[in-house]
């Protein structure tokens, strides 16, 4: 990842920051920016990284009109997948957990609350409590946008996943990913916004034809 764009993710975090909180000191906010950046640079990730983040945020620069509380959805951007370890199946809430001990001292109580609860509701992908609802269905959209993207950019993001699960076997990792591209299938509707829903058709292409390509792999 380039410098300038590892530098944008630095100061767009701090921009973010001080705007719920403009009495946060820059070195503060320079000290946990570093934190976030080297967990999304770790070896064992090939799709959550810091390109992940750059790629939300262009969908966040698309949509931040329409949040409610664009400040907030931005920070849980951040940190939704600052704990990430493929082996384990509760990411998201150790990343939920996370953010609260980070930026308690920032945040308010309330605040920290509402991007725990909008980075707990990533690991189902649906909208719990009616708070801000809105501002939860966008950032689950922005985060499922890859499964809409073209042919070339979801396989891209397929490949990086696999990377991802190397230690997984390969039958058994087929066996899984189909059952969880079966699963997204099975949703009446992948996005749950009105700007999303022009990626529903393309998204489900994608999933349908990378499981053709497993199954005959």
């Amino acid at each position: 990842m380039s410098k300038k764009r590892h530098l944008d993710l630095s100061e767009r975090f701090a921009a973010h920051l001080s705007a719920i909180n403009e009495s946060v000191a820059p070195n503060i906010a320079l000290t946990l920016w570093q934190d976030i950046a080297t967990r999304y640079s770790e070896h064992t990730r090939a799709y959550h990284t810091l390109e992940h983040l750059t790629q939300l945020f262009s969908q966040f620069d698309k949509i931040k009109d329409a949040l409610a509380q664009p400040d907030i959805v931005a920070l849980a951007v951040y940190y939704h997948d600052v704990i990430y370890d493929p082996r384990r199946s509760d990411n998201e809430l150790k990343s939920a957990e996370y953010v609260q001990e980070k930026l308690h001292s920032c945040l308010d109580s309330k605040q920290c609350q509402r991007i725990y609860e909008l980075i707990i509701m990533t690991a189902n992908h649906n909208v719990i409590g009616a708070d801000n609802s809105l501002d939860a269905a966008y950032l689950l959209d922005m985060d499922l946008s890859i499964l809409g993207a073209p042919w070339m950019d979801y396989e891209q993001y397929a490949q990086a996943v696999r990377k991802e699960y190397a230690h997984v076997p390969k039958a058994n990792y087929r066996t899984g990913r189909i059952a969880v591209l079966e699963s997204l299938l099975a949703h009446p509707k992948l996005y749950l916004t009105e700007h999303y829903d022009q990626l529903e058709s393309q998204a489900r292409s994608n999933i349908r034809r990378e499981i053709i390509l497993l199954a005959d792999s």
